[in-house]
């Protein structure tokens, strides 16, 4: 089966609501003209298990995702790579729910480098997950988006603003029996 970007009418992606790959999903499909659905997931992981292999349905990823390179060469066989394009991030900040200098600090992976060195990191899935376990008092601070930190009613501390940043579109295709075969045959060379 061959990639096909303009059968994709469904990405799956990181959420919950509020993480820039769901406003970068929703992009690719306002920049296409085309009409789609945005499904969230709790990991880049867990979307890439979810998706059906359909040509319908595909993967938004984010350039800077710490084991992205993992899950494109773990699945090579049936992760295509369709598209990628830079956009801005939402405005990253670092938040509290009320504390003015956090203590400890939930960050997603890839921004843990915006979280001030004084403060301990507690590594969350999202960073909308990050604003989530701050404003649920499991943390002091976090690594967020303002669409987060102003969602859940955190007070933003430090505004790094928005990062230009390249997002990935990878198709799931099923893989055709010969073609598994002759991968299976290259691996063996």
């Amino acid at each position: 089966m061959y990639a096909r970007p303009d059968e994709v009418r469904h990405l799956h992606t990181l959420g919950p609501h509020g993480t820039n790959l769901e406003a970068a999903s929703h992009e690719w499909f306002r920049r296409r003209g085309v009409e789609g659905t945005v499904e969230l997931h709790s990991s880049i992981e867990a979307a890439l298990e979810a998706v059906p292999d359909d040509g319908r349905h595909a993967l938004t990823a984010c350039a800077v995702y710490p084991a992205l390179h993992t899950l494109v060469f773990s699945n090579l066989h049936r992760l295509h790579m369709i598209d990628s394009f830079v956009m801005p991030t939402h405005n990253m900040v670092l938040a509290s729910s009320g504390t003015r200098v956090p203590a400890t600090v939930a960050s997603h992976p890839a921004p843990k480098g915006l979280v001030p060195a004084t403060a301990e990191i507690h590594e969350v899935l999202s960073n909308s997950q990050a604003a989530i376990d701050c404003a649920e008092g499991r943390v002091e601070g976090c690594i967020t988006t303002i669409v987060a930190a102003e969602k859940r009613g955190l007070r933003v501390l430090r505004d790094f603003g928005a990062v230009p940043m390249v997002f990935t579109v990878h198709q799931v295709l099923a893989v055709e029996a010969d073609a598994g075969l002759q991968l299976s045959a290259g691996a063996a060379r």
